[in-house]
């Protein structure tokens, strides 16, 4: 198998079962437990600030916390008990992972083209706003932390989980511009916009993700890339 990593990067690979392993392992189901406590607060808080503003990117927003929290959830049980050693549990945590991002795209897509044909404009969401703004500065720490983690277990469940959280982030940045524009500038049709982003972004993403491509980590157990 060719691998996808450098050599320095394959040297700094710990051995599967080994301390530095189940170190890196617990590590990263700490961080999933952390970051499902943090999605529950922000998808919650999107969710009712979409509503009551009629933003359909800030819905998307808080529908992609709660496709995150069953990432992290897949996370959770790919390293729980006797999984850890499991590259069937890779494997298939690898495409529960892929499926998440694919359940946020088509529903996304349609409520972006029917507010964009309807002509739905988006009130102004100072929650919406503070709540994303939030979430750009704190998430990308997440993911990167875990796409580290993950290139170092081989374990692209992992790292497909931190690339959510920077997609997470990149989304929150988007939706903060897009209620900013329709706040200062009156540019309702950015939110639908933005939510096509969103919903595009996404299908690209499960599909590195189902490939193994998530972070370019080589496998390790045997577990395909």
């Amino acid at each position: 198998m060719i691998s996808l990593l450098p050599r320095r990067a394959q040297a700094s690979q710990p051995v599967p079962g080994s301390a530095d392993w189940l170190r890196l392992a617990r590590l990263a189901r700490t961080l999933s437990w952390a970051t499902l406590a943090w999605l529950g607060v922000e998808g919650g808080v999107a969710i009712g600030a979409a509503v009551a503003a009629g933003s359909v990117a800030l819905l998307g927003f808080g529908l992609d916390s709660g496709i995150e929290s069953l990432a992290s959830i897949i996370v959770i049980w790919r390293f729980t008990g006797t999984r850890l050693a499991s590259a069937t549990a890779e494997r298939r945590a690898r495409q529960l992972v892929a499926v998440s991002f694919f359940l946020l795209a088509p529903y996304i897509a349609v409520e972006a083209v029917r507010a964009l044909v309807a002509g739905d404009r988006a009130e102004t969401s100072i929650v919406g706003l503070v709540l994303t703004a939030g979430t750009a500065v704190f998430e990308p720490a997440l993911g990167v932390a875990k796409r580290r983690i993950g290139a170092r277990l081989g374990s692209s469940a992992t790292a497909g989980e931190g690339t959510q959280n920077l997609l997470c982030a990149y989304l929150a940045m988007a939706v903060f511009a897009g209620l900013a524009a329709n706040t200062l500038l009156g540019a309702w049709w950015l939110d639908g916009v933005v939510a096509l982003g969103i919903s595009a972004w996404a299908v690209v993403e499960g599909r590195r993700a189902w490939a193994g491509r998530s972070c370019g980590c080589a496998p390790q157990l045997g577990a395909p890339c």
